[in-house]
């Protein structure tokens, strides 16, 4: 059976991050999706309204985890390009 640590900490260190990074993480994508979700459903009662706010937000929130992918590749090559030292 896996241990209570790995539980927890397995998935944020296979993506870079400390457990409290990675609730971070979690926690601003999860707001913005609600938030953005929230003004998909009124667009879709008031057309007029939020036209461009889910497209902007899945965007962004694209953005941002490509990013994160980069920095988590980059700190990979390095940390085994220090390995052969």
């Amino acid at each position: 059976m896996a241990s209570l640590q790995g539980l927890f900490c397995d998935h944020p260190h296979s993506v870079g991050e400390t457990y409290a990074q990675h609730m971070h993480s979690a926690a601003y994508f999860g707001t913005r999706m609600i938030a953005a979700g929230l003004c998909c459903c009124i667009h879709g009662i008031f057309p007029f309204l939020f036209v461009k706010t889910g497209s902007r937000t899945v965007a962004h929130l694209n953005e941002v985890m490509i990013r994160s992918r980069v920095r988590t590749a980059r700190q990979g090559a390095f940390l085994e390009i220090g390995a052969n030292i």
